[in-house]
């Protein structure tokens, strides 16, 4: 009984240790996500602007057009590579269920 209150214990440390990097992990993506966003949105509204008056006198229109399409594509493969990451990230409490695994079939095959 003592073996598998510790076993126990073990896994309970296992599951609050991975939950603990987990949430740091998102804690991470969000703050840097959002300055990621707020500077290159920031860039991105300038160089339009730099564009944009660049060809005033002759082509503004045209200008918008070609600089919002190359937006739209490059929106479309942020999610493209959004979605991708999100289908290939590592199941929450992957080690744990493992080392569960492990234990039934240690306390299963003993007599």
């Amino acid at each position: 009984m003592a073996t598998l209150l510790e076993i126990l214990q073990t896994r309970l440390e296992i599951v609050a240790t991975e939950f603990e990097e987990e949430r740091e992990r998102l804690q991470e993506l969000v703050v840097f996500g959002i300055l990621m966003l707020f500077f290159v949105g920031v860039g991105l509204t300038l160089l339009t602007l730099f564009v944009v008056m660049l060809y005033w006198d002759t082509h503004r229109l045209a200008v918008l057009g070609w600089v919002a399409l190359f937006y739209l594509g490059l929106g479309g493969i942020a999610g493209i590579v959004l979605y991708r990451r999100l289908k290939s990230r590592p199941r929450l409490f992957a080690a744990t269920q493992s080392e569960l695994v492990k234990d039934r079939d240690r306390l299963g095959s003993q007599p």
